[in-house]
């Protein structure tokens, strides 16, 4: 073998190591997305449960509010739905409507001194709003796994291993513009 074979087999064997560093990074960037989807996922079964809870505790006081327990109840149901379909999309749209009923039932429980000063109440409130933090932190870090992958799919030359190897954009979980407006703290008192 010559001088020439060995600077061929070189550079070959450094392309070689180089689209598999590509790929073992795209690998790492999907799974990534997968991770904090599951991250979500796991936040929004344990609110999913909690919910029901919540309302039960509600109805012992709420004689008259069924109308906005039955509306969070059917929000919860339309994220359970999403969130098994693993639909993007969908969830960010129902994970909207079920904040704003929850919204309303909070400002309704007002209303209701005794439903305040129930301790169940005050705990499956406390519980609920921090989900829902934890919720919000976590649809930050899933958008900002989506985003990285997106990226390296379409940068050169990562695109050439991505395409080579079918990996696929993911889908960002998108607030809807009811959640970016500013909230109408009076809308929210008015039965």
């Amino acid at each position: 073998m010559g001088v020439g074979t060995f600077i061929v087999l070189g550079a070959l064997a450094v392309v070689v190591i180089y689209f598999i560093t590509i790929y073992n990074a795209l690998v790492q960037v999907k799974h990534n997305v997968t991770k904090a989807w599951a991250n979500i996922d796991v936040l929004l079964k344990q609110r999913h449960d909690e919910l029901p809870k919540l309302v039960e505790t509600c109805k012992q006081y709420m004689k008259f509010e069924q109308e906005t327990l039955t509306k969070v109840m059917e929000a919860r149901s339309k994220v359970f739905a999403a969130r098994e379909a693993q639909n993007i999309p969908e969830l960010g749209q129902a994970e909207g409507a079920l904040r704003a009923t929850l919204g309303h039932l909070f400002a309704l429980a007002e209303a209701y001194p005794d439903l305040k000063t129930n301790q169940s109440f005050q705990q499956l409130q406390a519980r609920i709003s921090s989900l829902e933090n934890a919720i919000a932190d976590r649809r930050e870090f899933y958008n900002e796994s989506v985003n990285v992958n997106n990226v390296r799919i379409e940068q050169f030359p990562d695109t050439i291993v991505a395409g080579m190897f079918n990996f696929k954009a993911a889908p960002l979980l998108e607030f809807q513009a009811g959640e970016k407006a500013d909230v109408d703290v009076k809308k929210l008192f008015t039965p």
